[in-house]
């Protein structure tokens, strides 16, 4: 079986401190974005249980392998959740959902719950885009810019240089980083320009972990430009799967000139979070 070097593992979590039967309120979010999709199942409000998996061509059949996995386990029933609200890019398609919410509202919603009320900007870098959003010490969005339709500055450019440079994208933050001097970035514009630069310097003998410092450096220095555009305050989290990438992370942070707050819960799971919040509060 050829390994697949883009693809993020699949997980799921359940609280082992957390009886469900003794909660009031059940509620769950599903997010199903371009690239991954989310389930997190809240009691009263608490962290119980989620799910990570990769979205297939079919949204619906998506949402439901997610839920299915973020229920196992638990003793949870679909029909023991009192609602359940469906956001990102296939939020409409959650054949589940009682109510379907934007990803930009969720996402700030659950940075607030993940990082603390005192959050003001939240970066989410997800599959097919990157979004900066202002938010109050609610959660509830202010304002919010997304950035230029391209691939380069997310997480689907990510998967693009770990196939090319077969390199677990898991482990790409930190070869990127394993350097001893930043090299100059690659294309920041255009995924396809990127990658062919990349193969040029390849060609030319540069090791992998050169070659991935000049691409999250190009990342996070289009990320910066962004956030510059919005306005980013020093009460920032960053969402979604990239911000697991340190490589990518820490080169914006210096950009920024000060760090992100340290996520609590798996940033990857924000969305859902947001939109099982949204649930619990429709009950």
């Amino acid at each position: 079986m050829t390994k697949e070097f883009w693809r993020w593992k699949e997980r799921n979590w359940k609280s082992a401190a957390i009886d469900w039967r003794e909660g009031r309120i059940v509620s769950a979010g599903t997010d199903v974005g371009s690239v991954s999709t989310q389930t997190v199942i809240l009691v009263d409000g608490e962290l119980f249980a989620f799910s990570s998996i990769r979205t297939g061509s079919d949204s619906p059949d998506s949402a439901r392998r997610s839920m299915d996995r973020a229920l196992k386990g638990t003793g949870v029933k679909l029909k023991d959740i009192r609602c359940t609200v469906g956001t990102g890019y296939g939020r409409v398609n959650v054949p589940f959902a009682d109510r379907a919410i934007t990803e930009i509202a969720c996402h700030a919603r659950g940075a607030n719950a993940m990082y603390g009320p005192t959050v003001r900007t939240v970066l989410d870098m997800g599959g097919q885009d990157c979004k900066a959003i202002r938010c109050d010490r609610k959660g509830k969005v202010v304002s919010f810019l997304m950035n230029d339709k391209c691939a380069a500055g997310t997480g689907r450019g990510m998967e693009v240089f770990a196939d090319l440079l077969q390199v677990s994208i898991e482990d790409i933050g930190r070869m990127s980083l394993d350097v001893d001097e930043e090299p100059p970035p690659v294309s920041s514009t255009c995924v396809i320009f990127a990658k062919s630069e990349a193969s040029g310097l390849l060609r030319q003998g540069r090791p992998k972990n050169m070659v991935l410092a000049a691409y999250c450096s190009a990342m996070a220095h289009r990320v910066f430009m962004l956030l510059e555009r919005l306005g980013v305050e020093k009460q920032f989290a960053i969402t979604g799967g990239i911000a697991k990438n340190i490589g990518v992370v820490s080169r914006l942070e210096k950009e920024l000139g000060f760090k992100a707050l340290a996520p609590k819960v798996d940033t990857q799971i924000a969305g859902a979070l947001g939109a099982a919040l949204f649930a619990r509060e429709l009950v």
